[in-house]
């Protein structure tokens, strides 16, 4: 790079970090698009509207039935927000609440009355129209009813009602002419295929259509051209794709098997409070500012390149946080955090080969260049293998599980290229302005191999022992309480209760004042808080509460805030995590640990490498278990969120290590086996697999030190992985290798 080109590049640099800086601080225009303030933030951080139906009917609804009309809505509500949850308030309530929206009347609308959908047949016995055409003022062809809806239920003119629809789709067709249209497919329940082939031959026979009735008129009446006996069938009109799966919404909501009506609706606050975002940002801030410090003193000239490289990395995932509209939640900044690791990590890697080639008596010209080439392999190997869980998760998952998985892709792509790309030009720079100094860059010295292989029996009894422990405590947990963990309100539901005080107190008077008391009464720091919007009623939701514990609670509300305890309302919430979601992430988690092993095992061209990688992932993930187990520290979302960064971190500081062991293989001696092989591999990243454990492990540590209790809850066993992801990398990936290989052999040459 010549000097002129490398002072464009510096200054280029300069006015990207000023600009995309202002933009991610304060925005553009007066709506202060693409800033920090303008992230979509879930309920956890920022609230939202919540919405309480009621089951409609004079006979309870079995749990059964609720239990399936709330996974329904669940796949719903998603529409408008990942991070929205619904879950069951006392025996027929159902409460969604959906973040970052404020208009509950709009949310209604487009929700309309769940579980209401009907068939009906044009015409009754007699031949009297249930329904007929009509034309509204712009000229439209719309259907009105002749009969009460009751009244042709009763007549049996409704054949079919929503809980006999498995699905329905909106989708694309070809038609009689070749051409291609927008339809809406359905798929009937066993049920349901029995009574819809019978339907549309009726209908067929006499040439009518058959009205899909959904909450107060009739949303569909198309013409029946053959009996439809397979259970499958297709709408077609004049749709664009939008209005189709408009449509096919509005089918899917109306096949709940509860038929539920609006309670009430209300914009609610942050469940963590306010507290929770200004300590967390506190945090990232000064976490931050520890690893540039870091970055510079070990790594001079290298460690200001990615300083500035990382700056430009924070800058631009606020900004693009903004522009893909993800919504960003606690498990969405432990996606964040990871990703920082995983950036810094990327820099450690090509510092670390550019100081062996300075050793090696290179210039640093050509040290740069072979560095960046060295670490090429491990760097995209590594973020490939976390990108692939990533992608598993978003299709997969669901909720926060879906909310973790973009905020990790967007961190992986993007330190990726701030670390490869930005990182390099910057550094070219530098040099062409004559930082030419071998000492501005650090050489590395030689170190001899520690021999980590030769201690792998007392490693894997220390790993074992650990398990076994946390399986023991998981036991005794069971026993003593009924559970093996200390499993929070959003596994298990809890206990919500209303207050309404004297005085409008604010998030950070609640955050201070309140939830102590509530804290020592219940011996649990997970206090979800919301306060309704235009009132002085704040809704605390806790673990369940015994009777003795409700009666504590009024007293400390009327003794300490003189409230009124009559206006104290308690009532018991289900789980916002169903067994369908649990289900979904545990299979996503599991496919995603065969696609990485696949990916391992054909980019290193030996599935023990994969093994291996998988194994290890299951240690970290066992031993963090214990830890839940032994410390008891409460299980809620953010435990799904806290497992899924390990099990990231922890793949990459893996193939770190096992893309070393490649490159020796082919140019050290086998003569006496593999295992100074890897000893040598070990030592030569172990100052990367120590220095990216210390700037991850910092930038958590300051969410702890900073945080609100729920948020120290996160980041505890989150600084545990961390550390255990380091020991397993270091300590058992390495010989795991070498006896899978050993036990293997013939099998896998």
């Amino acid at each position: 790079m010549k000097k002129s080109r490398a002072i464009i590049v510096l200054i280029v640099l300069v006015l990207l970090l000023g600009g995309l800086g202002y933009t991610a601080t304060e925005g553009i225009g007066t709506d202060r698009s693409g800033s920090a303030s303008d992230i979509k933030l879930g309920l956890d951080l920022a609230g939202g509207v919540s919405i309480t139906y009621q089951a409609v009917g004079e006979e309870k609804p079995s749990s059964e039935d609720m239990a399936d009309t709330i996974y329904k809505l669940q796949k719903r509500v998603e529409n408008y927000s990942t991070e929205a949850v619904v879950y069951q308030e006392g025996d027929d309530r159902i409460n969604i609440e959906i973040p970052g929206v404020t208009d509950a009347n709009a949310i209604l609308a487009e929700l309309g009355k769940p579980g209401s959908l009907y068939f009906i047949y044009e015409t009754d016995e007699d031949g009297n129209a249930n329904y007929q055409a009509t034309m509204d003022a712009s000229g439209n062809v719309v259907y009105m009813l002749t009969k009460d809806i009751d009244t042709i239920v009763a007549e049996g003119s409704a054949p079919l009602s929503g809980t006999d629809v498995k699905d329905a789709q909106a989708a694309t067709a070809t038609d009689n002419m070749n051409n291609s249209e927008v339809v809406v497919d359905l798929t009937m329940t066993t049920e349901g295929t029995k009574k819809f082939a019978d339907a549309t031959t009726r209908a067929y026979k006499k040439g009518e259509t058959l009205g899909i009735y959904y909450d107060g008129q009739i949303i569909s009446a198309p013409r029946v051209q053959a009996a439809l006996t397979d259970g499958k069938a297709q709408i077609s009109g004049n749709f664009d794709y939008e209005s189709a799966e408009q449509l096919a919404s509005t089918i899917r909501i109306g096949g709940l098997k509860v038929e539920l009506e609006e309670l009430h609706s209300k914009v609610v606050g942050a469940q963590l409070g306010g507290e929770a975002i200004a300590t967390s940002i506190k945090a990232g801030l000064i976490g931050f500012a520890i690893i540039v410090v870091f970055m510079i003193a070990v790594y001079y000239i290298s460690g200001v390149a990615a300083s500035l490289a990382l700056t430009l990395y924070v800058e631009l995932i606020i900004i693009l946080l903004n522009g893909f509209d993800i919504t960003l939640t606690l498990p969405g900044i432990a996606g964040i955090i990871l990703s920082v690791g995983m950036a810094v990590d990327a820099n450690v890697i090509i510092f670390a080969r550019i100081r062996e080639e300075l050793a090696e008596g290179r210039t640093v010209k050509t040290a740069i260049d072979i560095g960046f080439k060295k670490a090429q392999s491990a760097i995209i190997d590594g973020n490939i293998t976390t990108l692939i869980a990533a992608a598993v998760l978003a299709v997969m998952g669901s909720g926060t599980v879906k909310g973790f998985a973009y905020t990790l892709a967007l961190g992986i792509v993007l330190s990726m290229f701030t670390a490869m790309v930005v990182t390099k030009l910057i550094m070219k720079a530098f040099f062409a302005l004559g930082l030419t100094n071998p000492k501005l860059y650090g050489v590395a010295r030689e170190r001899k191999a520690v021999q980590f292989t030769k201690k792998k029996a007392v490693f894997f009894t220390a790993s074992l022992a650990v398990i076994i422990a946390g399986f023991v405590f998981m036991g005794v947990n069971k026993a003593q309480t009924g559970n093996p963990l200390n499993y929070s309100l959003e596994f298990v539901g809890g206990t919500s209760t209303s207050v309404t005080f004297n005085e409008d107190m604010s998030l950070a008077d609640i955050d201070s004042r309140v939830v102590p008391l509530i804290e020592d009464i219940t011996g649990d720091g997970n206090v979800q808080t919301q306060k309704i919007d235009g009132t002085n009623e704040v809704i605390f939701k806790t673990r369940s509460l015994t009777q003795e514990e409700r009666e504590s609670f009024k007293d400390a509300m009327t003794d300490n805030f003189e409230v009124d305890g009559e206006k104290i309302t308690a009532e018991t919430i289900s789980s916002t995590i169903s067994n369908e979601m649990k289900q979904e992430s545990i299979v996503a988690v599991l496919v995603a640990a065969v696609f990485m092993l696949i990916y391992v095992w054909l980019r290193f061209k030996d599935v023990r490498f994969g093994a291996s990688s998988v194994l290890c992932l299951l240690h970290d993930v066992l031993v963090v278990l214990t830890f839940y187990a032994v410390a008891k520290v409460s299980v809620g979302t953010t435990f799904i969120a806290c497992m899924l960064t390990i099990v990231g971190y922890s793949i990459n500081a893996t193939i770190v290590i096992f893309d070393r062991v490649r490159e020796n293989m082919r140019s050290m001696s086998q003569k006496d086996g593999l295992e100074p092989i890897v000893d040598t591999s070990i030592t030569q990243t172990l100052s990367r697999s120590i220095f990216t454990s210390l700037t991850t492990f910092i930038m958590v540590a300051m969410l702890y030190i900073f945080g609100v209790t729920s948020v120290k809850e996160f980041a505890l066993p989150l600084m545990v992985g961390i550390l255990c992801g380091a020991y397993s990398s270091v300590c058992i990936a390495g010989s795991l290798w070498l006896v899978l290989r050993k036990c293997f052999a013939k099998k896998n040459k």
